[in-house]
């Protein structure tokens, strides 16, 4: 098959779903075409994978030292730009469209009537009983209308008894076995650099390594800022005490996986990371704070560690079911993939 694969390039989630993704399909023979859409690429995520691949600007947030910025996001986007993106896109030949909640996509897919995968965790929010917070009308219809897909794969934590997957872990990445080492994983793109440093620094008894925008490792106290890179960061979380997050699904996904505790501060005003957190503190499985300070931080660190949540291989899952043309038949794959997960919900 002839397929378009969108992704949204905000934050990293995404591009690490995105890339066993797209090898599996082109392994299976499937030739793939990939739009990335959202902020700029970051050369250290570029897989080459990804190639041949195009780049639209699409739709996406802007942030303010952990809070989302209405006016700056209204003010950032064109709308006609998008629209000139969808309607000039060449589908001739296309036979499916798999978008990771990446609007252009989703919007192509809608338009020329192709059928349309999505793939993630904004989806199993459509399912009646899946906790969400902070939902109004606005909100609503973003989520609603965002990224579009004909046939919704959404991803959680838990499957909330509806057709639900569990996370896309890339399994490839945690083959070695994980290990309580002597520092504590950090990860919180939205905030301030600054701002994070000065309150790790205020914790007596830890040392934390803090993935953040650095252009090389240096020391600040007992923080070691680490540039962004995929390969080290998954080795630090392997072996890690824990992780310090925003609310993103993919890492805590991740962390879930290879049993670390987390200690997350949702952005504010952002939906879908209010709603992770609230899901977190109703399933038992993070410690949520409104603001990251150091005695939260003491308090959380000597936590034992969780048992890992081991999730299946669900990518290759997922890109068997499509190769086999299975589109409609979800609610068996889900089932079972949750049969494989290690301490399955109840």
């Amino acid at each position: 098959m002839r397929i378009l694969y969108g992704v949204q390039t905000t934050g990293r989630g995404h591009l690490t779903r995105a890339r066993p993704m797209v090898a599996a399909l082109k392994a299976r023979g499937h030739d793939v075409q990939i739009l990335f859409s959202g902020p700029p690429l970051d050369p250290e995520w570029l897989d080459p994978v990804f190639e041949p691949y195009t780049v639209r600007r699409g739709l996406t947030f802007v942030t303010r030292r952990g809070r989302i910025s209405h006016l700056a996001t209204m003010l950032q986007l064109r709308f006609g730009e998008m629209e000139r993106d969808i309607y000039a896109f060449d589908t001739a030949g296309l036979d499916l469209i798999v978008t990771d909640y990446e609007p252009v996509t989703a919007r192509i897919g809608w338009l020329r009537d192709i059928p349309c995968i999505g793939i993630g965790h904004l989806y199993a929010f459509s399912h009646p009983g899946v906790p969400v917070a902070g939902l109004n009308l606005f909100n609503r219809m973003v989520m609603k209308c965002f990224a579009p897909a004909s046939i919704p794969l959404g991803l959680h934590w838990h499957h909330f008894g509806r057709p639900i997957l569990p996370p896309t872990v890339s399994l490839d990445d945690f083959r070695r076995p994980a290990n309580d080492g002597e520092h504590i994983l950090v990860y919180m793109p939205f905030e301030s650099v600054a701002e994070v440093v000065r309150t790790l620094n205020a914790v007596r008894g830890h040392r934390f390594r803090f993935y953040c925008r650095v252009g090389a490792p240096r020391e600040e106290g007992n923080v070691e800022l680490r540039p962004l890179n995929r390969k080290a960061f998954v080795a630090d979380l392997i072996g890690s005490q824990g992780v310090i997050a925003n609310t993103g699904f993919t890492f805590i996904s991740e962390a879930l996986h290879v049993g670390k505790k987390i200690l997350t501060k949702p952005l504010t005003q952002q939906t879908e990371q209010e709603s992770n957190a609230l899901a977190l503190e109703r399933l038992g499985l993070g410690t949520v704070v409104r603001r990251l300070t150091a005695g939260a931080i003491s308090d959380w660190a000597d936590r034992p560690n969780p048992p890992p949540a081991n999730y299946p291989d669900v990518l290759a899952a997922v890109a068997d079911w499509i190769h086999q043309g299975r589109w409609q038949d979800v609610d068996e794959l889900s089932e079972s993939l949750w049969s494989r997960v290690s301490a399955p919900p109840d």
